[in-house]
C-alpha cells in the first residue's frame, strides 16, 4: 500500500487526480470530503513495462465523455477513458528513426488532446509532436477506434531540424500551439494552418560578449483570452515573458536560484505562474512586475516534472522524480497532502468534473432524495392551502376594513343628525316660549281693563259669565 502523509492543515478538498510514471501505469488518487484531507490511491491501470513508459498525458476536461490521452516511450498514443480505465483506441503516430532499427530513435516528446468536438463521430483528436520535430494531428472516429486507423487529413509538419523539442503548450482556444526544446528557440504556430507566425530572439551577448545558447524546459500561455503573451523557462533558471505582438525578445526575464525550471503552469488570473525547479523548489511569480511572490512550505526531494492547477478551486497538483505526488494550496502555500506512487511520476492532470459523493452513499443519496420527493407532495398541498388561507384572511380583512368605513360614515351622519335635531329642538322651544309670552300679555291688557270693577280671569270665560261682565262694564260707564 501506498505511503499516504497528512499534515496540519484545514484538509485537503474532494478532488480527483491522475497521475502516470516511468512504468506505464495510471493510478487515480481521490480525496473525499470524508476523512478530510487524506488522499489515497483507489485505482490502478495497466502492468508495469519499462519499453512502454509514458512520457507525456493530456485530459479533454469535458462534463460528457471525457477522454485520456497518453503518449508512450514507443510512439504510441492511446485513449482511455478516465473514469474507468478502459482503453478505447491506440494509434502509431510517427515511424523508427532511420537509423535506428527501432522506434525508440524518435520518441514522443509532448502531446495534448482537444477538448472541443468536431464532430460527435469522432472519438477525439490530438496533438503530438516528436523529439526530433515531428508534428502531427490525428483524429479517431468511434467507428474505426478498435481498429486504430485515424480518419481526416491528419497534418504533419517539421518544427525544427537538428534540435531537441521537449515541450509544447496549446492557447485557451486551441487555435495556436507554442514549441520549445534544446537548440531550438520559442516559436508560435497556427494549428489550422499549419505555418509559423512568430519566433523569439535569442537574447544579447553579455558583458564578455558571449551569447547563451537556447535551451527551453518548459512554458505557457499567460491568459485564456490573448494569446499573444507566452512564458518560457529556460535551463538556466530563467522565467522568461513574451510578448509576440510587439517584440521578438523577452519583455521580462527573471532569474530564480541555480537550479533548471523543469515545469510551469499559468493561474486562471491571467498574470501569476507556478514553476517548479529540478532541485524540487516550487514558487509563483506575478509576470506583470516580474516580483516572486513565494515560495511553497515543504521542500520536494526530487525534480519537479509536472505542475497543474485546478481550474475552480484554489490548489496546485505537483508531481516529480521523487515518487509523490503533492497538494498544496494557492493562497497560504501550504502542502495540504502527499501520497507516495512508488514510480517516478512524470505527468498530473486533474479532473475537475469530480463528483463529491461518497460511493457507499449514492444509494443513501436516492434513498433521500426519493423520500423528499414524497415529503414535497403534502408540503405542496399545504403551500397551496396555507395560500387559500392567506388568500381568505386577506379578503376578510378587507372585508373588516369596508365595514369600518362603512361604520365611520354611518357615525358622522348620525352626529350630524343630532346636530340639526338639536337646532330644530331649540327652535320650537323658542316659539312656544314666544307664544306664551303672546299669551300672557293679552291676559295683562285684559286684567288692566278690569281693574276698576270685577275681574274677568281666564277661567271664567263661558259666554253667560262673560255677557254679564260686559252688562256690568257699561252701567258703569254710563254712570261715569
Amino acid at each position: 500500500m501506498p505511503r499516504t502523509t497528512v499534515v496540519e492543515s484545514p484538509g485537503c478538498p474532494p478532488l480527483r487526480a491522475i497521475t502516470t510514471d516511468i512504468l506505464g501505469l495510471v493510478k487515480v488518487v481521490e480525496a473525499h470530503a470524508k476523512p478530510a484531507g487524506a488522499a489515497k490511491v483507489v485505482e490502478t491501470w495497466g502492468a508495469p513495462d519499462a519499453f512502454r513508459a509514458i512520457v507525456a498525458a493530456s485530459l479533454a476536461d469535458r462534463a460528457a465523455d471525457p477522454v485520456l490521452a497518453v503518449a508512450r516511450k514507443n510512439s504510441v498514443v492511446e485513449l482511455l477513458n478516465p473514469l474507468n480505465g478502459d482503453a478505447l483506441a491506440a494509434v502509431k503516430t510517427v515511424g523508427p528513426a532511420p537509423n535506428d532499427g527501432g522506434a525508440e530513435g524518435d520518441p514522443l516528446a509532448a502531446l495534448h488532446l482537444f477538448t472541443r468536438q468536431a464532430s460527435d463521430s469522432i472519438l477525439g483528436t490530438f496533438l503530438a509532436c516528436s523529439e526530433q520535430g515531428k508534428a502531427s494531428i490525428r483524429s479517431i472516429t468511434k467507428e474505426n477506434a478498435a481498429s486504430g486507423s485515424d480518419v481526416g487529413p491528419s497534418a504533419t509538419w517539421d518544427v525544427c531540424s537538428g534540435a531537441n523539442v521537449q515541450f509544447c503548450s496549446v492557447d485557451h482556444g486551441e487555435s495556436y500551439v507554442m514549441f520549445g526544446g534544446k537548440g531550438i528557440e520559442v516559436n508560435l504556430w497556427d494549428i489550422t494552418s499549419c505555418s509559423k507566425t512568430w519566433s523569439a530572439k535569442s537574447p544579447r551577448a553579455n558583458s564578455l560578449g558571449i551569447f547563451a545558447r537556447p535551451w527551453f524546459t518548459a512554458g505557457t500561455f499567460l491568459c485564456k483570452d490573448d494569446h499573444r503573451k507566452i512564458v518560457a523557462c529556460t535551463n538556466n533558471h530563467q522565467v522568461r515573458l513574451y510578448d509576440t505582438a510587439v517584440q521578438r525578445r523577452p519583455a521580462i526575464s527573471v532569474d530564480f536560484r541555480e537550479s533548471p525550471i523543469k515545469a510551469v503552469a499559468a493561474d486562471p488570473n491571467g498574470h501569476d505562474v507556478y514553476i517548479g525547479t529540478g532541485t524540487g523548489d516550487l514558487a509563483s511569480f506575478d509576470m506583470r512586475t516580474g516580483k516572486l511572490l513565494g515560495c511553497y512550505i515543504g521542500k520536494c526531494s526530487g525534480s519537479i516534472r509536472s505542475i497543474v492547477r485546478h481550474p475552480e478551486l484554489p490548489l496546485i497538483a505537483s508531481c516529480g522524480l521523487d515518487s509523490y505526488l503533492r497538494i498544496w494550496d494557492t493562497n497560504t502555500r501550504q502542502l495540504l497532502s502527499s501520497v507516495f506512487l512508488k514510480q517516478h511520476l512524470t505527468t498530473v492532470v486533474l479532473d475537475s468534473h469530480f463528483s463529491v459523493e461518497e460511493p457507499g452513499e449514492t444509494k443513501s443519496m436516492q434513498l433521500e432524495s426519493s423520500v423528499e420527493a414524497e415529503a414535497e407532495v403534502p408540503k405542496e398541498k399545504k403551500k397551496k392551502k396555507s395560500k387559500t388561507i392567506t388568500e381568505d384572511e386577506t379578503e376578510a380583512q378587507v372585508r373588516k376594513e369596508k365595514k369600518k368605513k362603512k361604520s365611520k360614515t354611518i357615525e358622522e351622519d348620525e352626529e350630524q343628525l343630532r346636530v340639526v335635531d338639536h337646532s330644530d329642538i331649540n327652535g320650537e322651544i323658542y316659539a312656544r316660549k314666544e307664544k306664551k309670552k303672546k299669551k300672557s300679555r293679552t291676559i295683562e291688557g285684559d286684567e288692566e281693563r278690569d281693574s276698576d270693577g270685577e275681574m274677568c280671569s281666564p277661567k271664567r270665560r263661558k259666554s253667560g259669565e262673560r255677557s254679564k261682565c260686559l252688562k256690568k262694564k257699561s252701567k258703569k260707564q254710563l254712570d261715569a
